[in-house]
Parts: structure tokens; sequence; C-alpha cells
């Protein structure tokens, strides 16, 4: 039946609507003047029955004038509800209006009598067929639980109730006193009670719409999230939706930094501000992970030029796209020039710095993977150590005022050759700062970057959706975590703080195990870890081994004793340099060991150059071992003999 009626045109409806009206309100009338003269066999006399239909009519004008019969009855909402309202009460004064013109007997107690009951009968159709019309589409619904009783959660609770997909059944308020109240007409439950409210809801999904200025104790919150048996997804953050780069109903796995569990760093952006405003700034590895969020932010701060500096052409067309677009929506005026080149050529580098008067410069441009640099040795040393010393010699010879490297916390003691070259290229950036004082140079060390393209989070996801297994290196494996956005934030503070030759680290509190960090997305996506204890379970956590290079700490300091700084959750660390006459000797041995090819002697260098590199396995060079090269021998800065296995 009601499915025959949603089949109608919109004439044939709006027609049926206006009869049903005509009736509900003669009905409404008849009732009104049988309940006043308490009997059921009440009939009208002449003028009561010329009163009567000239209300009606007249009401029906009034609903067509207050656009009562244009609203979709499946989409009916507070505005036909105030509609019906005004059109009843001007019927009730058109009644008594009416009884006077043509003296007709129309007690005062009728026209109120007649007012509830029409606006019973006319609301009361209306809703009791929006209700049958949607239960099924309702019942067809995933039922969802909002995380968050604020604005954001009201507006996705409305957002969700227009949708096909989801229905929310009730909120989650982070306010323990909210418990037991109502909100737009569902039930709200306090955080302690989460898993009371999933069950007695029977929620297929938990969503988090959490206020972004409320502060929210998000490891708490995870804690609690983790014990559920169900899904928890995350909605868009306040800026997104007012930059329209997303709508609240866009659902989306949990962000990253919810994953961390802590607050994310925030920085002093006036400090930015000053080192950033009008000035032309160079981002070199600007189609990268790290340096493509830099860019994002920098032209934030309505720099006079950007330059984007890259060698991946298909990265370096899709920030320019990004960043013109962003320039353009928020009215930033930035003039973004995209740059082909390699970071390894330093006329190149020269060229382009001195074309742009650049003022600063981001040094992202790296190769970081371990295995893979593990696996070609003298490129990552090519890349990422003379690409540094190439680059920042461009620097030298342009005048720019300020170098910045983003280094690793992998750079510490490293076991790797990946470290090992980027703890080379800072001591080759202390090395210039001390040569001379024209161009301050200062490095930002930190941990592991969260949704970056080696980071471990995507890996997860898609093993998870894949149904496993989940693949660890190693059950105890520890590593820092930051978010891209916050290391980001880092490297522009540390920018606008150095004053030459600093290596800024940030406080980030205590490390993740990577074993625990795989078992609680599996649990957030709504599934359960498969042990020997629970054999049904969905997703097994596998174990393979540390990759060569890797080691199960990570440190972000070499010297015990760091100095703090303006920010409060960034430190310093001077450690142990090289003269630039030591620097140079050791890059001159570098490029006669890159030339002729030679692995044992370029990683024998990376371990006498104070690096603190002390490898924890043989050389993984593809090219080096599928020639039949011997095992090189290594020493320490003591002459001591390293061998690799």
């Amino acid at each position: 039946m009601v499915s025959s009626i949603l089949g109608w045109s919109r004439p044939v409806k709006r027609f049926v609507s206006v009869a049903a009206d005509l009736c509900l309100l003669s009905i409404a009338i008849w009732g009104a003047f049988a309940l006043r003269f308490e009997t059921f066999n009440w009939l009208p006399d002449g003028k009561q029955l010329v009163v009567s239909l000239a209300t009606v009519l007249v009401t029906i004008g009034a609903f067509v004038r207050l656009g009562l019969y244009r609203a979709v009855i499946r989409y009916l909402s507070e505005h036909a509800f105030l509609a019906i309202i005004v059109g009843v009460a001007f019927s009730s004064v058109a009644l008594i209006v009416f009884g006077f013109l043509f003296q007709a007997l129309v007690p005062r107690s009728v026209p109120v009598i007649y007012g509830a009951f029409a606006f019973l009968l006319v609301a009361g159709t209306r809703f009791s067929v929006r209700a049958a019309v949607r239960r099924p589409r309702e019942k067809a619904k995933n039922s969802v639980l909002i995380v968050g009783a604020g604005p954001k959660g009201l507006q996705l609770a409305s957002a969700l109730s227009q949708g096909v997909e989801y229905r929310p059944v009730g909120f989650v308020s982070l306010v323990s006193s909210n418990h037991r109240s109502v909100i737009g007409g569902l039930p709200v439950y306090s955080v302690e009670h989460l898993e009371k409210a999933v069950r007695e809801l029977d929620a297929s999904r938990a969503l988090l719409a959490l206020e972004d200025v409320v502060p929210v104790n998000r490891k708490q919150l995870l804690a609690a999230l983790e014990k559920l048996s169900i899904p928890v997804q995350t909605v868009p953050s306040m800026s997104e939706l007012v930059a329209g780069q997303a709508r609240i109903n866009d659902i989306r796995d949990l962000e990253i930094e919810d994953l961390l569990g802590r607050d994310p760093v925030r920085p002093d952006t006036a400090i930015v501000s000053e080192s950033l405003y009008g000035k032309s700034v160079m981002v070199t590895g600007a189609g990268g992970s790290i340096g493509s969020e830099l860019c994002r932010q920098i032209i934030r701060h309505k720099p006079k030029v950007l330059v984007l500096f890259e060698q991946s052409e298909f990265s370096l067309y899709s920030i320019e796209r990004e960043l013109r677009s962003i320039s353009q929506i928020e009215s930033l005026d930035v003039t973004v020039h995209a740059i082909l080149g390699s970071v390894t050529h330093r006329r190149r580098c020269e060229a382009v710095l001195k074309a742009f008067g650049v003022q600063a410069v981001y040094h992202a441009a790296a190769y970081k993977h371990v295995p893979l640099v593990e696996h070609n040795v003298i490129e990552g040393i090519q890349n990422n150590v003379f690409g540094t010393w190439h680059t920042a010699e461009a620097a030298i010879a342009a005048g720019v005022e300020r170098f910045v490297l983003i280094s690793t916390d992998k750079a510490v003691r490293p076991t790797n050759v990946m470290g090992a070259t980027k703890r080379m290229a800072e001591l080759v950036l202390q090395g210039l700062s001390q040569r001379q004082s024209q161009t301050v140079f200062s490095m930002v060390r930190f941990g592991n970057v969260l949704g970056s393209s080696g980071s471990v989070v995507p890996l997860f996801r898609d093993q998870i959706r894949d149904g496993g297994p989940v693949t660890v290196t190693h059950p105890d494996i520890i590593r820092y975590f930051m978010t891209i956005p916050e290391a980001s934030q880092l490297v522009l503070q540390a920018g606008s703080m150095g004053q030459g030759g600093e290596v800024y680290v940030l406080d980030m509190g205590e490390p993740v195990r990577i074993a625990d960090l795989a078992r609680k997305m599996i649990n957030l996506m709504g599934l359960e870890e498969k042990t020997t204890d629970s054999p049904d379970g969905d997703i097994e956590i596998v174990y393979t081994g540390l990759r060569p290079g890797e080691k199960l700490f990570e440190e972000l300091l070499i010297g015990d004793n760091p100095q703090g700084t303006a920010h409060p959750r960034i430190l310093m660390a001077r450690e142990v340099s090289l003269t630039w006459d030591e620097v140079e000797e050791y890059l001159g041995r570098l490029t006669r060991a890159s030339q002729s090819f030679d692995c044992k002697a370029a990683l024998n260098i990376l371990i006498e150059a104070r690096t603190a590199y002390s490898p924890n396995g043989g050389v993984a060079d593809l090219v080096w071992c599928k020639s039949g090269a011997e095992v090189p021998e290594y020493h320490d800065q003591d002459g001591k003999v390293l061998r690799l296995s």
C-alpha cells in the first residue's frame, strides 16, 4: 500500500493530501461540536454548515500558502510541524470569524476543541505515514552510536538521519552528568557505560564526533573503545568542514592521531608565521609525505613564493595542483613554482635558489625506507649524504638565510645504512655551520611518521581488511610515533628557532609497542585477535623477524643532557660534531667509494666518521651481493674490527 502511494506522481499526491485534509478538517469540526453538545447525533444547521465549509476551505488555502503540500512526507521535518500549527491556529480564528459573520451558533469552546482535533488529525496522519514509509528503510540502515554529544554530534545525527546508510540510535557523552538524558529523541550514555550502550541499543558501530576545541583524554577514551566488539570510526574535523574539504557524514577510519592516544603537539604559530610570512621558501622532496605536508602548512603562513623541488614528475604535479587550489580557495596570494630536479645536482639547486631569491630551505628529500636503503647502499649515500651536502653548499652560495634538515631518530646510534647516512648528513651540516655563519643550519629529528608512505598504519589497515595476518617484525619492537602534521609543525618551529648547528627533538612521551598498535587497530575495527587462547578470532598477528638494519628500540638523543627551548615539547641537543676539514675528508673518500661502487669502502667510511654506526648484520646491497664481492671488514672509532656475518 505504502509503496504504491509512493509511486504516484507529485500532482496526484498533492490532490490526495488536499482531499484527505478536507475530510480530516470536516471530522475535526463535527467532533468539536459533537463533544461540546455531548451527542454523537449532532447535525449542523444551515448557517453552521456554511461556516464549517468556509473554515475548511480557508484552512486548505492557508496550508497551501504555508507550503504544507510541497513537503515530501518521507522527509517531513519540524518546518512542516510549524506550518500545521500556524495553519490550525488560523483555522480556529477563521471559525470564530465566520461564526460571527454568519450569525451561526458557535460556542466559545468549539474553536479550541476544533483546533486540538484538527492538529491531531492533520499532523498525526502525516507523521504516522512518514513513520510507516521510513520504518523499512530505517530498519535496513546500520545502527550507529555517536561518541560526542556536542554540536558536531548533533549535526552528525541529523545528517545520518537523512541518509540511507546509517541510523543514529544514541549518544555517548564525555560528561558523566549527561548520563540518562535525552538529546534529539536519542538516549545519552556516559563513557563509563559505553559497553552497556552498545548492548542495549544494538549498535553495529561507533562514530567519533568529538569537538575540536574540547580537551579529551584520548588514551582513556581509546582504552574504553578498544573493549567494544564493533568497529570504531570518525568524522572529519571542523577545519575540514569549514574549508569545504569534507562533509559531516563522510565516515572514515580512525584518524592517526586518535590511534596515537595522545594530544597532538601544537606549534607557536606566531613565531612560525614571523619566519615565513612574505618570504621566498623552497621545500626539497616536496612531493613526499613529509614534504607535501610541509608545503600545505607553509602556504597557509602566506610566504611570497613557495618553490617545490622534486624529482618525481607525478608527485610534483599532484602537490602543485593541490597547493594552487588551496591558494585560490583561501585567497592566500602565494606564487607557487614547481621545479623538477635532483638534490644531488649542486648547480641545478644553486640556479633554482638564486632564480627565486630563496630565503629558507626545508630539506625533506631523502631515501627513508630502511630495507630499501640497506639493499641499495650507494644510492642511499648519494641521495641522503651528497644530496644534503650539495643542496647546503648551493644554499650558502645563493645566500639562503635558513636551512632545515629533516632527520630521523634512526640517526641515533644507527644499526642500518639509512640511519648512518642521515647521521652523516647531520655531521655535514654541523661542519658547514662551523665553516660559515651566513646560512643558519639546523636539524629536526623525530620518530616514525604515522600515515606516511612507509608507515605501518596503512599497511596494518590493508592487512586487516584483507583478512590478515598482520605482520610485525618482533613482539618487543617499539617506536616513537608522530603524525605528519606534527612532524611538519616541529620542522617549521625549529626552522624559526635555530641559531646554527642545533639538533632539535620532540618530547614525544612514551614509545609505542608495534604489536600493541596492531592489536589496537584490530579491536577498533570491530575484530578479534586470533591467538592460541582465542582460536576462533578474526585476525592473527604473525612475527616475521627483524629486517636488515632494523633494531628493537629507537632513540632520539645521543647525549643524556637535552636542553629546553622556548617550546615546552621541543628539546635541543648539541651533539658530537666534526670540523669541516674532517667532514670534507670523509666526503672525498665517500665520493671515490661511490664512484667505484665499493660498498665495503663506503660502509667502512660511515663507521669511521663518528656516526656511531654499528651494523647488526651482513651487507644486504643486492647488486653487491650478486656480484660475489667479499664480506667487508669494518672498524669502529678505536680501530676494533667489526665483522658482518
